[in-house]
């Protein structure tokens, strides 16, 4: 069974696309928010805890101007999720296109989508396979956006570990943010994707981050205590939080293989979902 293509749902989903986005873009969700304020009050450095408080004060300003929170509005990573039986369309596709253009122009957004090699700019966020979507299943059709800016992508890393190095998860996971130090505006929220195929696992590390960070399992936290203990801080410049929450996805794997990536996102932890009406 596929969904009745008639315009009125597929300019719901637009106008979904458009609505979170803004939504993202302007304020953090209450898990990360609470995060950041919970870390200022704990910090014990100086330094790191004026950092974190200059955070919560751009936070709040973004909020009462209605504007975007970081510079780098990101490209937009979509979530959508569909009933059993349907399948993803050409129309959707477009309708998630316009969603994203009309976002660009009325937030507005950043252009930062280009070709890869001319790095020819679109100017509306959308392009040759851009956005990303990922379509997962569930009771009714809804739409989660994860803006995903460069700084913290692009110290992102994938390993193709070996199953006799399964107590290497722990320091793969830590040396990622040895690696990337202050670059991606820490504290950050480190989403890691363990097992599947070499894209599964990145996939999966990109999905947890749409988890809340208010809680962590034992596994989740003896990771997060690890790359806290870097000691990079805030904005790299020293203290007690590096990351607010590490956020774990798992899939089984082929036996001679153990892949582990980790999607590292910045203290801006945007997301924000839509429910479309059918």
């Amino acid at each position: 069974m596929s969904f009745p293509e008639h315009a009125g749902f597929l300019e719901s989903l637009a106008v979904a696309v458009e609505s979170a986005l803004k939504e993202a873009e302007i304020g953090l969700p209450h898990d990360v928010l609470q995060a950041l304020i919970s870390a200022s009050a704990r910090e014990t450095d100086p330094t790191a805890r004026a950092e974190l408080e200059n955070i919560c004060a751009n936070i709040r300003e973004a909020k009462n101007r209605q504007v975007p929170l970081c510079q780098d509005t990101g490209v937009p990573v979509i979530f959508l999720t569909l009933p059993e039986g349907w399948g993803y369309t050409a129309a959707m596709e477009e309708a998630v296109r316009t969603g994203i253009e009309r976002a660009t122009a009325s937030v507005p957004l950043r252009p930062n989508v280009v070709n890869p090699l001319s790095r020819c700019n679109t100017g509306t966020n959308t392009g040759t396979r851009m956005p990303d979507v990922h379509v997962r299943r569930g009771d009714h059709v809804s739409v989660t956006v994860l803006p995903k800016g460069a700084g913290s992508e692009n110290v992102s890393r994938i390993g193709m570990l070996l199953p006799s190095e399964r107590d290497a998860v722990g320091r793969f996971v830590a040396e990622t943010m040895l690696l990337a130090g202050g670059r991606p505006c820490p504290p950050v929220v480190l989403g890691v994707g363990i097992g599947g195929t070499f894209d599964t696992a990145a996939s999966l590390a990109k999905e947890a981050l749409l988890q809340p960070i208010d809680s962590m399992t034992a596994f989740e936290q003896d990771l997060c205590n690890a790359v806290n203990d870097l000691g990079i801080g805030p904005m790299g410049l020293g203290g007690d939080t590096t990351a607010l929450a590490v956020k774990v996805l798992c899939a089984d794997c082929h036996t001679a293989s153990l892949p582990v990536a980790v999607n590292v996102q910045c203290w801006a932890c945007r997301r924000a979902t839509r429910r479309v009406e059918e």
